[in-house]
């Protein structure tokens, strides 16, 4: 890493916050204050992840409940995905070494209409709601494939603490209009504010330049765009607002919020 861009992440983190970084960059070292909470309500069950496999729900990862759940599904975007490679539909969405595979669907993650209602006991998503350009039409979908008390686990980045740190928060009314007028996830609304306040010295990854800017104009192709942000307070008020009950919600440092939801009555 240049020395700048060294002293950027140590200004910005902290040299505690840089450390949680490092590991988490690395294979994971670390564990969710809390974790096995998480695990004692998804051990034995059957759900479906969006996105993924990732290395987050691993033995060694923070959240390790791949050893620990019944079953698992798959979904992702694409045949081929910057974080998953190339893919193909079928009983090929491999979690875990000692697990048998799960099956591997191929759609957009707001419609999900291969899958039954009921058909899951949870549904488990780790850094892609984000990415969503109408997160109300997903979470209704990922809602409507868990039966009634099943359970939604998300891992989202908090705003404050990635390169998303200059953008305003998104409001909770910007996501029911999304939903309202149906936006799709062509949808480039976010593109002008993205560009001017991604801030690049926490992203070594994106490129920069007319590379970035090439990159965010695909954004179909790839869904690199973290078309919202989110902390606690608005995470907390669009759960709410899709009928879920939080059970529970904790942080792990430096940049990660993690929340679990229970599906009840209100939901159908």
């Amino acid at each position: 890493m240049p020395f700048n861009r060294q002293i950027a992440f140590f200004r910005f983190y902290g040299l505690s916050g840089t450390w949680q970084l490092i590991k988490i960059k690395l294979p994971y070292l670390s564990r969710l204050k809390g974790y096995q909470a998480y695990l004692n309500i998804l051990n034995g069950k059957k759900g479906l992840e969006i996105g993924g496999p990732t290395a987050y729900f691993r033995k060694t990862g923070p959240l390790p409940i791949y050893p620990v759940i019944g079953a698992l599904d798959g979904l992702n975007f694409s045949l081929n995905t910057i974080w998953e490679g190339s893919l193909s539909e079928g009983n090929k969405f491999k979690f875990d070494d000692k697990k048998r595979p799960g099956w591997q669907f191929i759609g957009e993650a707001d419609d999900l209409k291969a899958i039954p209602d009921g058909k899951y006991d949870f549904v488990i998503s780790s850094h892609c709601l984000e990415h969503l350009a109408n997160p109300i039409k997903a979470l209704l979908e990922w809602i409507r494939v868990i039966n009634k008390g099943g359970y939604l686990l998300l891992v989202l980045p908090l705003k404050e603490k990635m390169f998303d740190h200059k953008r305003p928060l998104t409001l909770l009314s910007h996501m029911i209009d999304d939903h309202k007028h149906g936006i799709g996830e062509d949808d480039l609304t976010h593109l002008e504010e993205i560009l001017e306040l991604h801030d690049f010295k926490l992203d070594l990854r994106s490129g920069a330049g007319d590379v970035f800017i090439e990159r965010c104009r695909n954004n179909y192709k790839n869904r690199c765009l973290h078309q919202h942000v989110f902390n606690e307070q608005n995470l907390i008020e669009l759960l709410n607002y899709v009928g879920l009950k939080i059970v529970k919600i904790d942080y792990l440092l430096p940049r990660d919020i993690v929340v679990i939801a229970k599906k009840g009555s209100i939901n159908g």
